[in-house]
Formats: structure tokens, sequence, C-alpha cells
């Protein structure tokens, strides 16, 4: 049984390959997506699998891997690892937009599962509520994002233009994310400010549209190794997640469940937290070539048992 819970905030420094496996389409290597919003996501697995990768250089305890995270395979010590990760969903996107550079957009569902997932761990986030836009409209906190066109005003995002209403509340959502989802410190402080400013509500079917085709798509070619040039036909696309791209992910921990060493589910939270609280983490693919690269954020919820 979970006793203790928290989110955990991953927010992209670099675009992030977090494999499907499989392509359907035109993009050779896709990245993970939930089937019924088709938002990127990335398997609990895989951040699990990262943070047991990274234990030891992160400052953890690598006598206490197998307690924390469970046996390697094939080890005839059969126990359950103490900490679970859940699959981490999108909370905002970023969208080139025609002022500022970019925003981070989002949208009611998104919002909606974020509030969900935070307030199943125990952590209360006091948003207010916001109205749904309609397709076509968003709800944003910082005028300077405008156009003004016929005394319309406008956000002009990559080549859409949305009717904007300015919302108080919109400012409010942004503040606490900045505050809470990325880290603190000097290095953070432009983007702490920037989502505060910049997070813009839009449809959730608009929202879907930017999630499923603004991503990075990068050609690459495959190189034969006795000509040194490339290879006939070898030209593949692989997909990844861009940079500023912000996700949220359940983390539950237990007592330690080897038999042998004494902690509670307080002290495996403790461990997790201390690890990879503030620090950079590689998730997926590609991390030779700098891909991967996110700043984990937990925020603590409450226990019970």
């Amino acid at each position: 049984m979970f006793e203790q819970r928290a989110a955990l905030f991953l927010y992209a420094v670099s675009p992030v390959h977090m494999g499907a496996g499989t392509a359907t389409g035109v993009i050779d290597n896709p990245i993970q997506r939930e089937r019924h919003t088709g938002h990127p996501c990335f398997a609990g697995s895989g951040i699990k699998g990262a943070v047991r990768h990274a234990w030891k250089g992160l400052g953890g305890d690598g006598a206490l891997a197998g307690v924390i995270f469970g046996p390697e395979p094939g080890a005839s010590d059969l126990h359950a690892g103490a900490v679970s990760f859940g699959d981490a969903q999108l909370v905002a996107f970023p969208v080139r937009s025609l002022k500022e550079g970019y925003v981070y957009a989002t949208c009611p569902v998104a919002l909606g599962r974020a509030r969900r997932l935070l307030g199943a761990v125990g952590v209360e986030t006091g948003w207010p509520g916001l109205p749904a836009p309609g397709e076509g409209a968003c709800l944003l906190a910082d005028e300077k994002l405008l156009s003004e066109r016929d005394g319309a005003r406008l956000l002009h995002l990559e080549a859409f233009e949305y009717t904007a209403e300015v919302a108080d509340g919109v400012a409010a959502v942004g503040r606490w994310l900045a505050d809470n989802a990325l880290p603190e410190g000097d290095g953070h402080a432009y983007f702490r400010d920037k989502l505060t400013r910049h997070l813009v509500v839009l449809s959730d079917t608009d929202f879907a549209y930017f999630a499923g085709h603004a991503t990075l798509v990068e050609p690459h070619v495959r190189i034969n190794e006795e000509t040194g040039t490339a290879d006939s036909g070898g030209l593949f696309y692989t997909e990844n997640l861009p940079p500023e791209s912000l996700l949220v992910a359940p983390v539950m921990a237990s007592r330690y469940r080897d038999g042998r060493t004494e902690g509670d589910a307080a002290e495996a939270m403790l461990k997790v937290r201390n690890a990879i609280d503030g620090k950079l983490l590689q998730l997926g693919g590609d991390a030779t070539t700098g891909r991967g690269l996110v700043v984990a954020r937990i925020v603590e919820g409450g226990g019970h048992g």
C-alpha cells in the first residue's frame, strides 16, 4: 500500500524523444501519446528507469537502489520497489507566437486533468475557475501578446489567429505553475516569469491540433560504414517533444518491502526527493546528441495510513 504521495513536474530543456516503438504515419520514430487525447506523454516505466539509471550520479544511495526501485531483472530476490512513478501527462506546450517569441499553451482538459492529479496526491492548487474558450478563441493574461485589427484584439500562433480575452485567473494559474512546477534559482527566473505572463488557454480542439502538429520533427540519414556517405533511401524522421514543454506525473511511496531493510514510506519519498528535486534528468533516446534533458520538481502531497 502506498502511504506517501507527491507530484513530479518535468520541464523539458531540450528536445525529448520518448519513443512509441511503432510508426503509423509519415514519422518513422514518433513519440509516446495518449490514445484518447493525442497529447504527448511519458510512460511511468520510462521515468522510473531513467531515475534508476541516474540514481548514483544524482547522489542516491547505491545500496538502496534495489529497495527503492525493485530488484534488477533476473535477480533471485524478488520484491516490489518502494516507489512508483505514474505516467506523465501534458500540462503546457510551447507554441510559436507572433509576439514575445512563444507562449505556453494549455486547455481546459489539460488543466482539469492536472488539477485532478494534484488533488489526488494531496496538493491543493487553489486555481480559479476559468470559462472554456470556444474554437478560435483564447484566454490570456498579457495584452502585449495581442495585435489589433479593425478594433479586434487578436493572438497569432503559428499561422492561426485567435480572438482573445484577458482573464486574471490565467495569470493566477501561471503563477502557481511557475512557483511550483519550475525549479528555484536564477537560471529559471526568466522562464518562471514568462510562464506567469504568457500562459494561454485555448479550446481543447485547438490545443490538440498544436500538440499533434507542432512537435519538433528532425530528418536523419543513415551513413554507410564503408563509404562514409548517406545510404540510398536511408532518410528517416524522428519526432521530439519540444523544449519548454511541461508535464506532471504522480509519485507514490510505501515502506521498504525487501524484508531486510528498515524504512517507511516517508523515508523512501524523502530519498527520491533529495535525489531528483531540481535536478537535470535524461529521459528517452538519443542521449548522446543531447536529447531528453528535463528538470524535475517534486511537490509534496498528503499521506495516509
